[in-house]
């Protein structure tokens, strides 16, 4: 389609309006819309209204729309280079778990570019409405751990994809480069985290000597990152901030949301539902149960590197500050689970 026969289109920026981005290059702009449109023809999808454009520093999503309803639509996505692996991953998913993942309609893998269908309501939206409550989260969290467990042989095919090793052993020297490096860290903060680091040592010790197997860590399971397209069914997506790790990490994000939504007796539950697909290992629920509480203060550690992964140049103060909340919090506070 020429440009200037394409739909109207409205741009969100939301509060990144200085990002530097690919939008910003006619070029870069021109190929994917093309690429988006030569994968709808090719499966026979019309367009039928206008385009909306969400810009952010991590990545730049386009809706499609192809029908009449709401949920007519299609999704170009293309991440920041430094998660350019989710397309990959995304495509690989869906040939090992389908049953658990947004399936892309296509993936452009050397360019990061994803092309997605509408997976059905948000999660989020769906509690707020009030058509889901506290026990579904406990769906989502055993589907989720069942999901993991399936995909513990595909680790190494992961990171062959591109995606981030935030394996325990690899924990500490992460752990060095943010404190080093990291641009907005005050150097009364440098000093306590490294004053912390052999904790961080005997934690990463004693979380591998439990013997669970790494798997796929979403690091930002929160509840508008699950799609509910049906009563007591659940599909995970956004695959930006992953890393391959330990797999308890990943219950950071919800049990988070859930002290939030239901208050903090309820995290336990989350916990032990989550853990119970992983009994099968045969490791004892006690055991299980310190990992994952060490698994997920660890976490912080993931939650830190994924805000640096930006398109380059833009203006990442924000960002920056977030990644020092969460390399902060690494020692701060009690234990969440």
């Amino acid at each position: 389609m020429r440009p200037d026969t394409q739909p109207p289109m409205t741009v969100d920026r939301g509060r990144f309006a200085d990002a530097v981005t690919p939008w910003e290059e006619p070029a870069w702009r021109e190929a994917a819309l093309r690429w988006a449109e030569q994968e709808l023809a090719g499966r026979g999808r019309q367009e039928t209204g206008p385009r909306e454009a969400r810009v952010r520093p991590w990545s730049i999503l386009v809706r499609f729309r192809t029908g009449a309803g709401e949920r007519d639509a299609v999704w170009f996505k293309a991440s920041a280079p430094a998660a350019g692996f989710e397309a990959a991953l995304g495509g690989a998913l869906a040939e090992w778990v389908p049953e658990h993942v947004l399936a892309p309609l296509a993936v452009d893998p050397d360019r990061g570019w994803s092309l997605l269908p509408d997976g059905g309501p948000l999660f989020r939206n769906v509690l707020d409405a009030g058509g889901a409550g506290r026990a579904d989260w406990l769906a989502a969290v055993a589907q989720y751990a069942r999901m993991q467990c399936a995909l513990t042989p595909y680790t190494d095919r992961m990171t062959g994809l591109g995606v981030p090793s935030a394996r325990t052993r690899h924990l500490p020297e992460i752990f060095d480069g943010l404190v080093e490096t990291h641009p907005t860290l005050a150097p009364d903060t440098r000093r306590s985290l490294r004053a912390g680091r052999s904790r961080l040592l005997d934690w990463c010790a004693e979380l591998d000597a439990v013997g669970i197997p790494d798997s796929l860590d979403h690091c930002d399971l929160h509840d508008g990152q699950v799609l509910a397209p049906g009563a007591g069914s659940f599909t995970f997506f956004d695959w930006g901030d992953a890393a391959v790790g330990h797999p308890f990490s990943s219950l950071l994000v919800p049990a988070r949301d859930v002290r939030e939504r239901y208050g903090p007796d309820a995290v336990a539950g989350v916990r032990d539902t989550y853990l119970e697909p992983w009994t099968d290992l045969g490791i004892p629920l006690p055991d299980l149960r310190r990992a994952a509480t060490l698994a997920v203060r660890l976490a912080a550690i993931g939650r830190a590197v994924s805000w640096f992964r930006l398109f380059p140049g833009t203006p990442a103060d924000d960002c920056h500050e977030a990644s020092a909340y969460w390399i902060e919090e690494l020692f701060a506070g009690p234990d969440l689970l």
